[in-house]
């Protein structure tokens, strides 16, 4: 139900991932405008251990889209892609002094040290990996802040263990669980609004808070998504959309982020009820337009 006071506005993550190219001064100046032009709450990167996750087959294949690939082989590729530990430190410290909050995702449990190592105010659990019961056990165990946990490809029932896990261990009220259909880009008919409503009603009272987490083109469906109840709202940043790369396409440039981030704000501004039955501003308008009407 709506009141007459509105609700906050969801806090936004610009998810700069690795489109930063594996270049340390485009994830600075991407920092410094998701902060600083657009007013994004988070900026978010990832953290994988590309031995970890890939077998040595995975690992020495050939890219599957060879126009994106960074290295002669898929791995090569995601270790051009890969920033140390050391790295993420520098990253969070420019974070901290533009203001805006450091976060990663995690991949695997090497990752998920490092980056806990850090000690960042959330670390987030991607679609692929929550069902890595080691991960989600470590992170509810060893890591003090908010663990973020994306739902795509995964069933309602395995969401559920994910759910009754964080909760077994005390750490459900830490926990933020984010709709999300995995796919780059997402067409409007696959986003599924619909899911955020769903895991509210199921685990709303359990867990700290729902986000969306979304990989489609514009930036309408986020504020359904905030309408529908999102307290979070995640959309992946590029500085170019047609970057070399995977995600770019299904990112949103800067101007793009700050016009997300200025609806978000401004659309719930007018998620209220009318605090008197004649609003002040309507008060003009109705000596002009209503003086001569039959009164009942």
């Amino acid at each position: 139900m709506y009141t007459t006071t509105p609700p906050q506005p969801p806090k936004v993550i610009a998810e700069i991932g690795c489109n930063h190219m594996g270049k340390m001064e485009i994830a600075f100046d991407l920092i410094q405008q998701a902060a600083k032009l657009c007013g994004a709450d988070v900026v978010k990167f990832q953290k994988r251990t590309n031995k970890e996750l890939l077998s040595p087959e995975e690992y020495n294949r050939p890219h599957p889209v060879p126009q994106n690939a960074y290295g002669p082989t898929y791995g090569a590729h995601r270790e051009f892609l890969e920033l140390d530990q050391a790295q993420h430190r520098d990253l969070k410290a420019y974070c901290e002094e533009q203001g805006i909050v450091y976060s990663t995702s995690v991949w695997d449990l090497t990752a998920a040290k490092e980056m806990a190592a850090l000690e960042p105010k959330l670390l987030k659990v991607p679609s692929a990996c929550n069902l890595n019961k080691e991960l989600m056990s470590f992170l509810c165990d060893e890591f003090a802040g908010e663990i973020h946990v994306s739902t795509g490809m995964t069933t309602l029932d395995e969401v559920a263990r994910v759910v009754e896990l964080v909760e077994s261990k005390g750490r459900a009220k830490d926990t933020v669980l984010y709709a999300c259909t995995s796919g780059y880009p997402v067409p409007f008919e696959d986003i599924a609004l619909g899911e955020i409503v769903r895991l509210k009603e199921r685990f709303g009272s359990t867990l700290k808070a729902i986000g969306f987490s979304g990989h489609h083109l514009g930036i309408a469906a986020d504020v359904a998504a905030m309408v529908l109840g999102a307290e979070w709202i995640e959309r992946h940043f590029t500085g170019d959309r047609t970057w070399k790369g995977t995600d770019h396409a299904a990112s949103l440039e800067p101007m793009g982020m700050r016009k997300l981030v200025r609806d978000l704000h401004n659309v719930s501004k007018a998620l209220t009820v009318k605090a008197s039955p004649i609003l002040p501003i309507e008060e003009v308008q109705r000596a002009k337009l209503k003086a001569n009407q039959v009164k009942w």
